[in-house]
């Protein structure tokens, strides 16, 4: 047990016996006063309002634990993403100054080293996102975009960036792709769905088979489907994990990299076109589906 889990459970016990005592004077001053209209009116009212202040204490101190380690978590993670590509450029321009190399060896050398500069890039990306995703105020959305052209582009994308064959990366589209149309912010979108993508691959494991599609809502909605065979999600987790820098438990999931603000910055961007995103699993180890579900723009 963590040292915050200890202050947890320190915290939650505490309050417990805190109303437990309360209650017990409650009951006392009832037993007492039960024939005084006015004292047993009044006792009950302040002691009623003693013990909610108890558990709202509690509770607060509770999350604002929880806070703290997610918080804790994230600058963990984040500083690791940061640190680990620019030690690795580091290394190799070390090598390509110090030592003689080939052509062959010089091309691989520069090829991981943009290969860590995207991976840098993304990352602090990520961050500036999911701080512009926090903010109330948001820009006027008047564009139309084609949904169908958009996620084959997100595929194609991430299908370079993770170095993946066609077959691990399937892409749907739908027949009647001209009615497959939202009103909203090409940038947005882009991210929305690429951060989908990113978080099926990610928690695919060693085998990557997802396939993500464009599928009408009823007449008036659209979806993007990502699915995957990966790790899976408990049914516990399922809203948690949109959460801002939140990262399900478990022993397989703390193995992938990320910083928790993927999925944050997803349901921001569906928050800000007038729609929602969800997740479904059947459980851990049996894969996932996330749902992106948009407004359709009108004919």
């Amino acid at each position: 047990m963590t040292g915050r889990q200890k202050a947890i459970a320190f915290f939650i016990t505490l309050g417990s016996c805190l109303v437990a005592a309360a209650i017990v004077l409650n009951v006392s001053w009832i037993v007492l006063h039960w024939r005084q209209v006015v004292p047993l009116v009044v006792g009950i009212i302040l002691f009623a309002l003693i013990i909610a202040g108890l558990v709202i204490y509690t509770i607060f101190l509770v999350l604002e634990i929880r806070r703290n380690e997610q918080h804790d978590s994230f600058i963990n993670a984040v500083t690791h993403e940061l640190k680990t590509p620019i030690a690795s450029i580091r290394l190799y321009l070390e090598t390509l100054q110090s030592r003689q190399l080939n052509e062959h060896q010089r091309s691989d050398f520069y090829k991981v080293m943009f290969d860590d500069a995207d991976r840098l890039l993304y990352t602090v990306d990520q961050v500036l996102k999911a701080g512009v995703a926090g903010q109330k105020k948001s820009k006027a959305i008047t564009s139309v975009v084609e949904l169908p052209l958009l996620l084959r582009e997100c595929v194609e994308l991430a299908r370079l960036r993770h170095h993946l064959p066609e077959s691990a990366l399937l892409c749907q589209l739908p027949s009647d792709g001209n009615r497959a149309r939202v009103v909203g912010d090409v940038d947005d979108l882009r991210t929305a769905i690429s951060n989908l993508l990113d978080n099926a691959v990610k928690y695919s494991g060693e085998k990557v088979a997802i396939t993500a599609q464009v599928v009408p809502s009823g007449n008036e909605k659209l979806r993007v489907e990502v699915r995957d065979s990966g790790l899976g999600i408990s049914r516990g987790e399922l809203k948690a994990i949109f959460g801002r820098f939140y990262r399900a438990p478990g022993r397989e999931v703390r193995r992938v990299k990320g910083t928790g603000l993927g999925l944050f910055i997803v349901r921001s961007i569906a928050k800000k076109h007038g729609g929602r995103v969800f997740a479904e699993s059947e459980g851990e180890g049996k894969g996932s589906t996330f749902t992106l579900e948009l407004p359709r723009a009108a004919s």
